[in-house]
């Protein structure tokens, strides 16, 4: 009898450890599923704030209500998550779920800033992270700021993809100026949130680059007085430079380093 009780307790044992071997692949496919979907939206809103329109507010509004459409898809799988993360299992599976996470914050983010020009709250990722029934699981204060270190990278993108457009140098400024307090509050957090440092390390890269940018296209204005077709394709040869292999850069930055 003591012998397969003993038998029955490891058994016990097995189903536990397959279980939760079990849970971890599964949360792991869909954090992965929900970064494709995530960088998918912020694709989306590079593509469509690059649009001609008139209304450049308009333009705004409708590129990122296209993104956070796009983004509802991830909400269905982090809903789908809901069951396997209840209660400490959050924390104990929370490496698995954080990239996606991640993403997806820098994707909710991105669209928040094409149409507010602001940084999102936490408490509004909250809210895009529920619904009627309450939060999908609990949302890390390192994921948040991880995710929102990442938003400098798209945001440099996006300044120098609109900087040869109407109006886009004053756009590709107003970017600049942000990036810079980015990186300059979230200098404070990084000796209290792992990976911080790496991230902010590719922000100072991404603030350079904008940098470089608008004063290369200055310094070449000021030297030069040039029809306004001539001056276009100045800027368009000036951008192309920093255009180059950029998404692979930010993301090689940090993931290299996990």
């Amino acid at each position: 009898m003591a012998k397969d009780s003993v038998l029955d307790v490891f058994e016990q044992f097995r189903e536990e450890i397959d279980d939760g071997n079990d849970r971890r692949e599964r949360l792991i496919k869909a954090s992965r599923d929900v970064t494709n979907i995530s960088k998918k939206s912020i694709f989306l809103l590079h593509r469509l704030v690059l649009e001609d329109s008139s209304d450049d507010q308009a333009l705004a509004a409708r590129a990122a209500s296209s993104g956070r459409q796009k983004l509802s898809e991830a909400n269905t799988i982090f809903k789908n998550m809901r069951e396997e993360l209840i209660g400490d299992r959050f924390w104990r599976y929370q490496r698995q779920v954080s990239p996606g996470v991640q993403e997806y914050i820098e994707a909710l983010s991105f669209a928040h800033y094409v149409e507010h020009h602001s940084l999102i709250s936490y408490q509004q990722v909250q809210n895009a992270l529920s619904d009627s029934d309450g939060l999908f699981f609990p949302l890390a204060v390192s994921d948040y700021l991880l995710g929102l270190s990442d938003l400098t990278g798209e945001l440099m993108r996006f300044a120098i993809s609109n900087i040869s457009r109407r109006g886009g140098r004053l756009k590709a400024s107003e970017v600049c100026a942000f990036v810079r307090e980015c990186k300059s509050d979230f200098e404070r957090f990084t000796p209290h949130i792992r990976d911080l440092s790496k991230k902010q390390y590719v922000t100072a890269n991404s603030l350079e680059k904008i940098e470089a940018a608008a004063y290369a296209i200055a310094v070449r204005g000021s030297e030069y007085d040039l029809p306004p077709e001539k001056w276009d394709d100045l800027v368009a040869q000036v951008t192309t430079r920093f255009d180059l292999n950029d998404r692979r850069e930010h993301e090689d930055g940090y993931n290299g380093n996990v």
